[in-house]
């Protein structure tokens, strides 16, 4: 009898960038060069002795994020994916994901290189057709460099290009946004990851938004369901609020997340849900290295989640994607009713948020917009659900002494 393994999916943090953009609030270093090398030796290092805790599973996605890790170059990429071969049990068939910025990912030979190392997945960094809006994004490549990315890994045949695309930029307008969308759809990607702007605290941006002209959330939504149809129409469907796919080309390393996959992490600031344990490392290179290099401690979290527990994940994520909620698949798993969950869908069904599909509840486009509130309110029906069980079995306790 074959014997079967568990899924599992790597994330590998790439911390380096040519220069930070004024939206960023990932964990990244521009100008840090000088650290590559060490990092790099600290990674593989780390890689090797996690291993040890993964050989009941099979790793079927591996996902290079950053960060820009064609920033890193090729030959420091192969090194790290060559030594993910050599201790992980990887699946023939794997999905090897690496993040690139098109000035970075020009050169068909090198990602040819790569191809042939094993990575089958480009994602580019376009974020706009528009140069302008780049240049005052701080982004470190015009929209030419992206046709020509795009055009390189076609040459290098890499055969799933997906390209990362933001809306509700400084200025933007509907016009500017279908222009961005219809030149990237041009390029015929296999999938599209296109993104509300957030101004996070932190960030450049967040210190000058009040001398920027955003546009309102009326102006976000009309983007947001404009992309919908029209991705409908050029054939990528949605499958999760911000992720569009051609048929059979959604990202399975992301999916990972929001289906309460198991994924481990690596690199400063990675976070990893591996064994029913959740933790993250901490944001700093310097300690990440020095703490792999020492056998020293490197974590920022740790906690112990039993899959039981997890109920208000599951609704939370599988809120996020068109496959949605299962009420068999949640009353089996979680040993709880799905009928409080059920009575706030059906609310939102009558105002077109939410729809049952083949046994499944998902939310439309117009209910992703407002998904917040709606699983907000799933939340708090399955909390009070909790408690009257709680309820129920200390009175049946008292009642029985």
């Amino acid at each position: 009898m074959k014997k079967t393994y568990k899924p599992l999916g790597l994330y590998i943090h790439i911390p380096f960038c040519k220069s930070k953009c004024i939206y960023c609030d990932f964990y990244s270093l521009p100008n840090a060069e000088a650290q590559m090398d060490r990092y790099v030796s600290a990674l593989c290092r780390q890689l090797a002795e996690i291993a040890q805790r993964t050989t009941a599973h099979e790793v079927d996605t591996v996902y290079f994020g950053g960060g820009t890790p064609s920033w890193l170059g090729e030959k420091r990429l192969r090194q790290i994916l060559k030594t993910v071969e050599k201790h992980y049990r990887l699946a023939k068939k794997a999905e090897i994901t690496l993040e690139a910025n098109p000035d970075s990912a020009g050169d068909w030979k090198n990602l040819r290189t790569l191809r042939r190392a094993g990575f089958n997945r480009i994602s580019l960094g376009v974020q706009s057709a528009d140069d302008e809006q780049l240049q005052q994004l701080g982004r470190p490549h015009t929209f030419a460099q992206a046709q020509e990315a795009a055009a390189a890994a076609r040459k290098a045949k890499i055969k799933n290009v997906s390209l990362d695309l933001i809306y509700g930029l400084p200025g933007q307008t509907m016009e500017s946004w279908q222009d961005t969308v219809e030149k990237a759809a041009a390029l015929n990607p296999e999938h599209l990851s296109c993104y509300g702007l957030k101004v996070e605290e932190g960030t450049p941006l967040w210190d000058m938004q009040k001398d920027l002209i955003l546009p309102d959330d009326d102006a976000q939504a009309d983007m947001y369901l404009w992309t919908v149809q029209r991705l409908a129409e050029l054939g990528y469907r949605q499958y999760e609020i911000s992720n569009f796919a051609k048929p059979d080309y959604e990202s399975r390393h992301n999916l990972k997340y929001w289906t309460l996959g198991e994924y481990a992490g690596f690199g400063p600031g990675a976070h990893s849900d591996l064994g029913d344990v959740r933790y993250a490392y901490v944001r700093d290179l310097a300690v990440y290295c020095e703490g792999v290099e020492t056998e020293g401690d490197i974590l920022s979290e740790n906690e112990r989640i039993p899959s039981r527990a997890r109920d208000t994940e599951y609704i939370m994520l599988g809120l996020r994607i068109t496959h949605g909620l299962s009420r068999q698949e949640f009353e089996y798993r979680f040993r709880l009713p799905f009928d409080p969950i059920q009575a706030v869908l059906e609310r939102f069904e009558k105002s077109g948020h939410a729809a049952l599909q083949s046994g499944r509840w998902h939310l439309t486009p117009e209910g992703f917009l407002v998904s917040n509130q709606i699983i907000g309110q799933c939340l708090e029906a399955l909390a009070e659900e909790k408690l009257r069980r709680e309820r129920a079995t200390m009175n049946h306790d008292y009642r029985v002494r």
